[in-house]
């Protein structure tokens, strides 16, 4: 029996953190990158119409997902400038021009807010200690701590994450983003919902916790693993379990949100973790 989504401010006061980017393993499923944002726009869907708020650390490439999730969140926001909390780290935004930032938030206006981080995470103004033209960080070790300092600011202002696909390689920081964030939401105790049906990081993630995922063929063309992905993945292996996840869901549907790639069972599912953790009105 599939279960209602959440009833109207079922997650009043919560907000959700998504973490989510391209993943390799869609070509070989069978999805492309429609299938991926039909998915990440459901569970937008899901999480606003339920009363709750969403939060994104990304970047505002025009093509990236950042414009995605302000039209989904225009659609089914609500106009109290907290549906999205669009978190900039220090060198993604210094590497902008700053009428892209200003353009960013017109356009999101009501509905949300956009907030650019100093080297250490705290909130500045876009236009601190600049003018109009990008400043980019060059020195790769400054831009991975001030990456990490982007993602301790989110945990400190989310009450759970959702993740799906990831970078294994190609990425910026200490560690690929989708499994710093995993460490980090562990480490908080907050839920951790790792849709893994879309493969890339976040399937990796589910077998190192303990989730079968013996349905996901092997890439035979794949390039090597990242050194520090193995080494992150090792760590986590070794500290935690599918049974000390914070979810509120039992085995069997976490075992079915590690393998759909299902918009609407991937929806259900979080929705009943959701309201089981979250609705007033079932505790």
């Amino acid at each position: 029996m599939i279960a209602p989504l959440l009833p109207r401010d079922a997650l009043a006061g919560i907000r959700l953190g998504l973490s989510a980017s391209d993943s390799s393993d869609l070509a070989r499923l069978g999805l492309d990158e429609r299938h991926f944002r039909l998915a990440l726009g459901e569970m937008a869907r899901l999480v606003l119409l339920g009363g709750g708020t969403l939060a994104w650390g990304g970047h505002l490439d025009p093509n990236g997902l950042t414009p995605f999730l302000i039209d989904e969140i225009i659609r089914y926001g609500r106009e109290d400038g907290e549906g999205l909390l669009v978190c900039l780290a220090w060198p993604v935004h210094r590497g902008l021009p700053l009428s892209a930032i200003v353009k960013a938030q017109t356009t999101l206006g009501l509905y949300g807010r956009i907030v650019c981080l100093d080297p250490h995470g705290a909130e500045i103004k876009a236009e601190f200690e600049r003018d109009e033209a990008p400043e980019p960080v060059v020195d790769v070790l400054e831009r991975a701590k001030q990456l990490t300092a982007m993602r301790r600011y989110m945990k400190r202002h989310i009450q759970g994450r959702l993740m799906i696909g990831g970078r294994r390689t190609g990425f910026q920081g200490r560690l690929p983003g989708v499994l710093e964030e995993a460490q980090m939401t562990i480490e908080a105790k907050q839920p951790l919902y790792l849709a893994a049906g879309f493969g890339g990081a976040t399937a990796d993630i589910a077998a190192a916790v303990g989730l079968e995922m013996g349905w996901l063929p092997p890439a035979h063309d794949a390039p090597p693993s990242d050194g520090a992905m193995i080494a992150g993945l090792s760590d986590l292996r070794a500290s935690m379990t599918v049974n000390s996840l914070i979810t509120g869901l039992n085995a069997d549907d976490l075992t079915t949100l590690a393998c759909t790639h299902r918009p609407s069972e991937i929806a259900t599912l979080v929705s009943r973790g959701l309201g089981s953790l979250f609705d007033p009105k079932r505790h």
